[in-house]
């Protein structure tokens, strides 16, 4: 590794770390009499679900830069599948294993 590739890698990894802390820690570094708006707040609480959609939905909903939504995508299924588990009873673990339990039966019986 060249000694230009260093630096630029360590200034970028310094660089993403400060803005990652700032934007992160923001909230708490706030004076304690300052308020976000109520719908600032609750717009905060999709935000986890909202990263997690869209980490997911591409590798699920995507093959080969294609868009793969069809009856052969089994991971579609069993996400659909968990998901509406998830909505019916709230049980992570029950929306685990019948996400799984479906993922696997749909892909030993193709």
């Amino acid at each position: 590794m060249r000694l230009d590739d260093l630096a630029y890698m360590l200034a970028a990894i310094a660089g993403l770390t400060i803005i990652t802390v700032l934007t992160r820690a923001s909230f708490f570094m706030l004076p304690s009499q300052v308020q976000l708006p109520t719908r600032v707040e609750r717009a905060l609480r999709y935000a986890p679900a909202c990263a997690l959609a869209a980490i997911v939905a591409p590798g699920v909903l995507t093959r080969e830069q294609e868009i793969a939504i069809g009856w052969g995508n089994h991971q579609m299924w069993a996400l659909l599948t968990a998901a509406a588990v998830f909505a019916k009873t709230r049980n992570m673990a029950a929306m685990m294993a019948i996400g799984m339990g479906v993922f696997t039966v749909l892909r030993l019986a193709a």
